[in-house]
């Protein structure tokens, strides 16, 4: 199951336009950006976690979703924690490595704020519908359509990755290809995926191209995209978390500004 790959669901989310979404998800990103503290990434993570109820994904299917993320953070608060710049009591030192009480301190703060901008976009992107963020594309943000239809056409085969993926394990499983060695298995199986997707994307493009996707006339679409009340009171959501969250860090003095380091 691929973390892209969007779910569907009756919840109002839904029905909110995706150019919302994706404004939300910036706001939450660039205010999160500008502080590497560990109030503001736990205040924002902490009202995050009662609005992922919301999107109505469910705990397993929002953990099948989100491990990497919650792995990627790990790994970068492991690696600011062993090699960041010591400052403050020395907890262990070995070669290169040098954990003090402001690498960690820093570890924590990176950590916390990886999870805190990338679940939130992560859980208002499995909440697309690729159609939709087509039609927002097009009709609100006005960018070319040409774009637009090639986007959703890319979107449109992001779930055939994994269906390929398992069916090119099963070929060459049964053709006795790689049985041992899985460094080897994988490296030729995406060689082969590769190659077989650039030819689907081939395809795809001649199709679209013979259907007159590619022409300059103005393009006219079947579903209005429009904004209202629910999109802009999922962007006045996320400008009050990021509010908050850098609110109370300032008030607890933990606050350190980016343009000052």
């Amino acid at each position: 199951m691929s973390i892209l790959t969007p779910v569907a669901g009756t919840q109002a989310i839904y029905r909110v336009n995706p150019v919302a979404k994706f404004a939300t998800a910036m706001v939450i990103s660039v205010g999160l950006l500008l502080s590497v503290d560990w109030v503001s990434a736990s205040v924002a993570l902490a009202f995050e976690a009662v609005l992922f109820f919301w999107a109505g994904i469910g705990p397993r299917r929002f953990v099948a979703r989100t491990w990497p993320i919650f792995i990627a953070a790990a790994f970068a608060g492991v690696t600011i924690a062993l090699y960041a710049t010591a400052s403050g009591q020395t907890y262990a030192q070995f070669l290169f490595a040098h954990v003090t009480e402001g690498s960690v301190n820093l570890a924590i703060a990176t950590a916390l704020r990886v999870l805190a901008i990338a679940l939130p976009a992560v859980v208002l992107f499995l909440t697309i519908d690729p159609t939709d963020l087509a039609d927002g594309l097009g009709q609100v943000v006005r960018l070319p359509s040409r774009f637009v239809i090639g986007a959703l056409g890319a979107l449109r085969l992001i779930g055939l990755f994994a269906q390929d993926w398992r069916a090119l394990e099963h070929a060459r499983r049964a053709r006795g290809v790689a049985d041992r060695g899985r460094v080897r298995r994988f490296a030729g199986q995406a060689f082969a995926l590769l190659v077989l997707s650039i030819r689907r994307g081939s395809k795809l493009a001649t199709a679209m191209e013979a259907r007159g996707f590619g022409g300059t006339t103005k393009r006219t679409w079947a579903r209005a995209s429009v904004i209202g009340a629910p999109e802009v009171a999922l962007v006045l959501i996320g400008v009050a978390v990021t509010g908050i969250a850098i609110a109370t860090s300032v008030l607890t003095g933990h606050w350190n500004f980016l343009a000052t380091r």
